[in-house]
């Protein structure tokens, strides 16, 4: 498996500080119900902001479209819902039952984003987790596949054609 960007939510949970709460403050007005929806789709620009040039015209119109779709920005949303609710109490049983990933699992992370900054090597943490863990950060911001799409695909390449030294 490849994941990109993220640790398990109970250990973003577990090591809120005041930076993580102040820079991820949405997470947790996204896992509120009703109030984001009626917040975002009464001015989807001011929540997305998007650039034809990067993603193509084809594919910020798809965006732009998708954006201003009540039912997809309620998906969305629901996301994060499940997030701090079924997702953290799936992950809290899996912990206690001493539960691990057994496939290799390819991590890599934005190195201009602030995963690192907040928590370290990531790898370290997936250690914990996983039983079989390989991955590096991409020189990138958060959006990984819009911002650096060859280091990405490279490295998934590798990963899934066996070459596991990424």
């Amino acid at each position: 498996m490849a994941l990109m960007d993220c640790l398990p939510i109970t250990e973003h949970l577990s090591r809120i500080t005041t930076e993580f709460a102040t820079q991820w403050w949405h997470w947790f007005f996204f896992a509120q119900p009703d109030i984001p929806e009626r917040v975002i789709n009464a001015d989807p620009d001011s929540w997305y902001r998007g650039d034809p040039r990067a993603m193509g015209q084809d594919n910020y119109d798809e965006w732009r479209a998708a954006t201003r779709n009540p039912d997809v920005v309620r998906a969305m949303l629901e996301d994060y819902r499940a997030g701090l609710t079924i997702d953290r109490r799936h992950e809290e049983d899996d912990r206690a039952a001493g539960a691990r990933i057994q496939c290799p699992a390819l991590i890599l992370w934005s190195l201009r984003d602030d995963l690192e900054d907040l928590y370290g090597d990531p790898l370290k943490i997936w250690q914990s987790w996983a039983s079989d863990v390989r991955g590096h950060g991409i020189d990138s911001g958060h959006h990984v596949a819009e911002e650096a799409p060859e280091a990405l695909a490279s490295s998934l390449a590798e990963f899934f054609a066996g070459q596991h030294h990424v």
